[in-house]
């Protein structure tokens, strides 16, 4: 064995987790492309600025966790830790907010952070992320995470649990935080782990979310933030609840629709200074201690503080490590429709059928061995796990009819005759309709 080895925290992703992650990718485009947002693809890599202007120079992400290195030219440059910044940067760069200031954009790609390697959470990860520009009020906020709800429905992941909750704007927030750094102050250092004694006055608000239960105990009657809301952060708040109600999100009462339930919880912040008002996070508790695979909020001063004009924006971001622990064993792995079955004089008509039905949206797999002989490439079929064998056998040849047999487990039907004709469009046509019919029958 190769003493070559992937980097520890990436992972190589096989043939049948790669499936796995088409059927996620096809369903966040499908969603995202019917309620108008558009895919951007910027770069993973960007000057480190970027990052520290926009994230903040004393979060953990800026201060411990990014990828961070000098180009020949002397440049400080990284790789990409979250997507918002490298979106937000080329909405200003390209003039977007002049062509279209009212821009709903989204992308799918990996994330780098050295953080410590763990189920669900490595240092090269993947996220699908939507971003809105330009559009004030709650009601978008409630559309995104409709947005996410639906794709969690199309991919059948079930018992999520939204936590939402406001972090006021810079008109109320330095007074609650002056109010909380005081409280954090009285207590003792040790009371608090070795991040958040660091925190306590560099990133003050993200010891309320801190999963040690030592901070966790010491922050139970630290200052709520909904006591410090401006009216205008109290109001958007308000009307973000009553869009959700109305969408069904309710508490306990939705559960024909999206079964997720929505709480608010002050002590929710998020790991990136850039946010305000709206914050937001699906949680699932199938997931351990990182029980969060999908996560969002508004950032209303980001777009201005990177150069740009005033310009509200809201987004989120789906984790497709985590999401995949949720997903259903049946959506793992797509198989081909039909799997061909010839001998050696069979494969003239073998790859004119492949071509033929492939170009009509069935998926072709083929045993190109044909030394194997029938029974090998029978099993090959068998492994595939195609709906339909094809054989091209040298009875079928001699009779001029191939032989379309059900593949599906415990289905026992008879072969279905499939005339070899001169003109092969109508074979491929006639296969196609049995496929397809036998598809339609097995959904109803």
């Amino acid at each position: 064995m190769s003493d070559l080895q992937a980097i520890k925290g990436f992972k190589d992703l096989l043939p049948g987790e790669a499936s796995q992650w088409r059927v996620i990718e096809a369903a966040a485009r499908e969603v995202l492309d019917a309620h108008g947002y558009r895919e951007i693809r910027p770069p993973v890599l960007e000057y480190t600025a970027l990052f520290s202007r926009s994230i903040g120079q004393s979060t953990d992400i800026v201060e411990k966790e990014m990828f961070t290195f000098e180009d020949r030219g002397g440049h400080s440059i990284s790789l990409r830790p979250e997507g918002t910044a490298g979106v937000v940067r080329a909405y200003i760069e390209h003039g977007l907010f002049k062509s279209n200031p009212k821009s709903k954009l989204y992308y799918i790609g990996p994330m780098f952070r050295r953080e410590r390697p763990q189920k669900g959470r490595l240092r090269q990860f993947h996220q699908i992320g939507a971003e809105a520009f330009g559009i004030p009020g709650a009601l978008v906020d409630a559309e995104l995470i409709m947005i996410e709800t639906m794709i969690f429905e199309r991919l059948g992941v079930r018992d999520l649990d939204l936590v939402i909750n406001s972090l006021g704007c810079r008109n109320c927030r330095p007074a609650y935080r002056e109010k909380l750094v005081n409280y954090l102050k009285s207590l003792p250092a040790e009371m608090f782990c070795t991040d958040c004694q660091r925190r306590r006055e560099t990133n003050p608000m993200r010891v309320l979310d801190c999963k040690n239960e030592g901070c966790r105990a010491a922050v139970e009657k630290a200052p709520d933030i909904f006591n410090d809301l401006c009216n205008d952060c109290r109001e958007h708040h308000s009307k973000l609840k009553n869009y959700l109600r109305i969408s069904g999100l309710e508490a306990y009462n939705f559960k024909h629709i999206f079964n997720v339930k929505f709480e608010t919880n002050w002590r929710l912040m998020r790991g990136l200074d850039y946010y305000t008002r709206t914050a937001f996070e699906f949680l699932s508790p199938n997931l351990g201690a990182q029980s969060a695979v999908a996560a969002g909020g508004r950032y209303d001063n980001l777009v201005e503080e990177l150069g740009g004009p005033p310009t509200p924006g809201v987004g989120f971001a789906i984790g497709i490590e985590r999401l995949m622990l949720l997903i259903p064993e049946a959506t793992h792995e797509k198989h081909p429709d039909i799997f061909l079955i010839f001998i050696e004089g069979g494969w003239n008509f073998a790859l004119v059928l492949s071509k033929g039905l492939s170009d009509r949206g069935i998926s072709i797999e083929m045993g190109h061995d044909v030394t194997r002989g029938l029974k090998g490439q029978m099993k090959q079929a068998n492994n595939s796990g195609a709906k339909f064998a094809l054989i091209l056998g040298p009875r079928e040849l001699e009779t001029g009819y191939a032989i379309l047999q059900n593949m599906e487990p415990g289905v026992k039907e008879p072969p279905m005759p499939i005339e070899i004709t001169p003109d092969l469009i109508d074979m491929v046509e006639n296969i196609r309709g049995k496929v397809e019919d036998k598809k339609k029958k097995s959904q109803r």
